[in-house]
């Protein structure tokens, strides 16, 4: 992206898409993968120790 002081707007070389500094702050923000808290990591590696535990008894 580059950054054009005259419209102060951030523009997309390669597809042209031109946001504001605000926009460009809102897109990032939604982009972002949702933080998951350090109990719902915990579960997520029991299930998938589980899963490997059990596919490995077959």
């Amino acid at each position: 992206m580059r950054y054009i002081i005259a419209t102060k707007h951030y523009v997309c070389q390669s597809c042209g898409l031109s946001v504001t500094q605000q926009e460009l702050i809102e897109l990032r923000e939604k982009l972002k993968p949702p933080v998951e808290s350090e109990e719902d990591e915990k579960e997520k590696r029991r299930k998938e120790y589980l899963k490997w535990w059990l596919s490995s008894k077959k």
